[in-house]
């Protein structure tokens, strides 16, 4: 059974970068067709997929959050990360990570309250 653990800060104030990490056990970050996402929820926005990094490593990004997000991967570690840059009130919300068998959709998730 896959299980899937974050850890990063609660708080980020403006300006600055959240950082988040998703160590997953269970299943390999590189098991073929996997994607493994990040996602967020806020009472403003509702749902909002922010982006995947998949089996071989490639990525994928929400066009509105693009220029600001970055997903990466430490395979040794079998973990991913999220870097969201510029942080505003805006970006305030429940933050997910999760695993997908194609984009756009989720399966196991762990979440994380994520405020700026």
């Amino acid at each position: 059974q896959v299980q899937l653990k974050e850890s990063g800060p609660g708080v980020v104030k403006p300006s600055q970068t959240l950082s988040l990490t998703c160590s997953v056990s269970g299943s390999s970050i590189t098991t073929s067709y996997y994607y493994w996402s990040w996602i967020r929820q806020s009472t403003e926005k509702g749902l909002q997929w922010i982006g995947y990094i998949n089996y071989s490593g490639g990525t994928g990004y929400n066009l509105s959050l693009k220029s600001r997000s970055s997903i990466s991967r430490d395979t040794s570690k079998n973990e991913f990360s999220l870097q969201l840059t510029s942080v505003t009130a805006d970006d305030t919300a429940v933050y997910y990570c999760a695993r997908g068998t194609v984009k756009g959709r989720w399966q196991e998730v762990a979440w994380l309250e994520g405020n700026s």
